[in-house]
């Protein structure tokens, strides 16, 4: 590898100096690593295993020849180390440093130099061990590990870039961040679990019977003391330098103490329950983060990519995952209700976790999800608290647009906000209706996300005759509805999915529909109760599809939800020709279900009805493919909403299917499909999960093999897709980068 400089001076030998020096001459990132420690016998031995090429008889003398200086030393030290090499430093040096508080560093450096020099870099390496000194050095502590650099308005891109690279080639994942915003994230994150562990463990030394203590202590204490054996030197310094932040987070966390003491003390099983169900989520959320699979405004989901060979029949009985808007919907009504509702089946993807995680943020003590096992100890129609933060809901528009309209009647601000797909998506739909109402809402640029609500405003019934058919309109309306004084009613161009208004019924709340108008009252309230939700047809829509174009295929799926709102697929799939039976039809829970056998028979293109699009509108994709592999012509009109879906998922079908050979041409509402032969190709997804799943089955169909790429938001519906595809025939697999 080409060097990226000459000189590096490390200045403190201890064990991140010594491990950074030891890693720079590992990956030969400089040609010449020079080390500086007070303690000489560091300094030796730090030449004895190697980690240094030479040690720094006179630090002046080697600063001054140094093109990189990193300062390795306590962060109370720092200002003195500056001071001292201040007379021979060259304006064209790049000086860093690997303090844990990054104000005091900036400080100090503003006071000996009169401003902060342009090529002086803060850093911060968040990587460690209780070990100390120069033999704790090791060259690969930095690998898989963070590097926070905060650099100022007025600092050197040129040296901020070198020093992200030095830290890039050791193995760290290099992030910028404002230097306040670090201290504080560094005292909550950090500092705060170190000193409560030194804290701990002083006071449980003091007591009498200590040697008990200690001799009974089990992993849970040796985990959380862990770090009690750090330098206690250096602890001291980072305790009075960050010591604003700190202090803060030290009130803030007695303050949960006392919550925590209050309840035990009193009895208080929910309050409890609510601490350790929320501390419980935002553990493994954490682990998630850690792993790159959360939902999180911060981290992105691994990458995947699926390959799928060509040929192929689907044979078997399976049950997919639960509905995702049933989900979503248990959550949210659960939470308002009075007592306590039990859902099963609720689907554990990335999707409904995210409205799960908004309840547990405004207070709401959830329990699970657990093998689809969901308990919400609900708070009344009134109950919810203003969250810390915005409500990250990753990429769910179901739950942005929805929570829209319950924010709109609370009496806090709140924010919404989403991933990248998210924030291109079209809000201004709901935020038309809910200013009609009263409501102050304001979205960010070309009225997408995020979205902001300002609480405490008195909501008005209003008629509202929508533009545009859309479920998660007319729920967004009514979820207001029931805060506005009056009654709300909403009139739909054509018929939508009724899951909300079914289940504010089976939480006993009135709701009347007549024709197509949905209306309801203000100032009620819900009635706790338990929820079974059934398999989602859109996700069992993959599996029809696969079984309709494949010869010889025979797949029963089971416990699927028939809502008459969500049967366009159904429909569209016996007017193409498919062989499609619908077995042991019941109801559970308000929701009519059934088992679904199809098998294959030759598929004829047809003219898709208007009245079924509304129906079928996140099957499309699937249905995409059916057309391709039917006889004739296949023409869909009246579907512009798939433009504005997670993807313009009319052209992300349309670019796709011609990349395999397909006959097809979009139209500005739909698309013109001709029967034709696929070959294989590379697809792009375009992080849309729906996209990524119709192309997988395609492949049954198909003569080569067909790569897609941006598949991880699978887990926003689907979490077990290809496992469950694999099982049944389709040859499919996963790659994550």
């Amino acid at each position: 590898m080409r060097c990226l400089t000459d000189r590096v001076l490390v200045i403190g030998l201890g064990l991140i100096g010594g491990s950074l020096a030891s890693a720079l001459r590992s990956h030969r990132i400089c040609r010449t690593v020079i080390g500086y420690d007070r303690d000489s016998e560091e300094m030796a031995t730090g030449l004895r295993l190697g980690i240094i090429d030479v040690a720094a008889e006179d630090l002046l003398m080697e600063a001054a020849q140094a093109d990189v200086i990193v300062l390795a030393v306590p962060v109370k030290a720092i200002e003195s180390v500056l001071a001292e090499l201040l007379p021979v430093l060259r304006t064209e040096t790049i000086i860093t440093d690997v303090g844990s508080v990054k104000g005091n560093v900036v400080k100090s450096a503003k006071a000996l130099f009169g401003e902060v020099p342009p090529r002086f870099i803060p850093g911060h390496p968040i990587a460690g061990s209780e070990k100390s000194g120069i033999t704790a050095a090791d060259a690969t502590l930095f690998e898989h590990h963070k590097v926070i650099l905060t650099p100022l308005p007025q600092s050197d891109r040129e040296a901020v870039t070198l020093i992200a690279r030095m830290w890039q080639t050791v193995g760290a994942e290099v992030l910028q961040m404002d230097v306040a915003r670090h201290d504080e994230v560094l005292a909550a994150t950090s500092h705060l679990p170190h000193l409560l562990a030194f804290s701990l463990v002083d006071t449980l030394a003091r007591e009498q019977d200590c040697t008990e203590i200690f001799r009974y202590a089990a992993g849970g204490f040796r985990d959380f003391t862990r770090v009690a054996a750090s330098d206690p030197t250096m602890w001291h310094d980072i305790g009075l330098a960050n010591k604003s932040a700190i202090l803060q987070k030290i009130d803030e966390f007695s303050a949960g103490v006392q919550r925590l003491r209050d309840a035990i003390e009193t009895e208080e099983s929910q309050a409890m329950l609510g601490i350790f169900t929320r501390a419980k989520a935002a553990r493994e959320h954490f682990s998630k983060i850690l792993s790159g699979s959360a939902y999180t405004q911060n981290m992105k989901i691994k990458d995947a990519t699926f390959f799928a060979q060509p040929g192929g029949q689907v044979q078997g009985t399976i049950r997919v995952p639960g509905d995702k808007s049933i989900s979503h919907r248990s959550i949210m009504l659960g939470s308002l209700a009075d007592g306590t509702t039990e859902v099963t089946g609720f689907l554990e993807g990335e999707d409904s976790l995210a409205t799960l995680q908004a309840f547990r943020d405004m207070g709401v003590v959830i329990e699970g999800p657990h093998q689809g096992a969901v308990k919400i100890y609900g708070v009344g129609i009134h109950g919810l608290r203003q969250p810390p933060g915005p409500i990250y809901v990753g990429n769910s528009g179901t739950t942005i647009r929805l929570l829209s309209g319950l924010l709109a009647g609370q009496a806090f601000d709140s924010e919404l906000s989403g991933d990248a797909s998210l924030s291109k998506r079209p809000m201004e739909r709901v935020a038309k209706p809910l200013r009609l109402m009263g409501a102050q809402v304001e979205t960010g640029e070309n009225g997408c996300p995020p979205v902001k609500i300002k609480g405490g405003q008195a909501l008005q019934a209003i008629r509202y005759e929508m533009p545009m058919a859309s479920a998660q309109v007319k729920s967004c309306v009514m979820l207001a509805g029931l805060y506005a004084a009056g009654e709300t009613r909403v009139i739909e161009p054509a018929p939508t999915r009724d899951h909300t208004e079914r289940m504010l019924r089976g939480f006993g709340y009135a709701v009347d529909v007549a024709g197509n108008q949905v209306s309801l009252s203000g100032g009620g309230s819900l009635q706790a109760t338990k929820i079974d939700v059934p398999a989602d047809i859109s996700s069992a829509t993959f599996f029809m599809v696969a079984a309709a174009i494949s010869p010889d295929s025979d797949i029963t799926l089971e416990h699927v939800g028939i809502n008459p709102t969500r049967i366009g697929v159904i429909n569209i799939l016996r007017a193409m020709g498919s062989h499609l039976e619908l077995l042991n039809e019941r109801e559970v829970g308000g929701e009519p279900v059934a088992d679904i056998r199809i098998r294959y028979a030759p598929l004829k293109g047809i003219h898709i009805p208007e009245d079924q699009v509304p129906l079928a509108i996140d099957e499309f994709p699937a249905l995409f493919i059916a057309a391709v592999c039917a006889e004739g012509e296949t023409v869909l009109t009246g579907a512009e909403e798939l433009r504005v879906k997670e993807s313009d998922r009319i052209q992300a079908m349309v670019d796709g299917l011609k990349i395999l050979g397909a006959d097809i041409e979009g139209t500005p509402d739909g698309a013109i499909i001709r029967g034709s032969e696929m070959g294989g190709g590379v697809i792009e997804s375009h992080d849309d999960h729906r996209i990524a799943m119709s192309f997988a089955i395609a492949s049954l169909r198909a003569k080569g093999v067909i790569e897609i790429h941006e598949c991880a938001n699978v887990a926003t519906s689907f979490p077990n897709f290809v496992e469950l595809a694999q099982q049944v025939g389709i040859r499919v697999r996963k790659e994550e980068k």
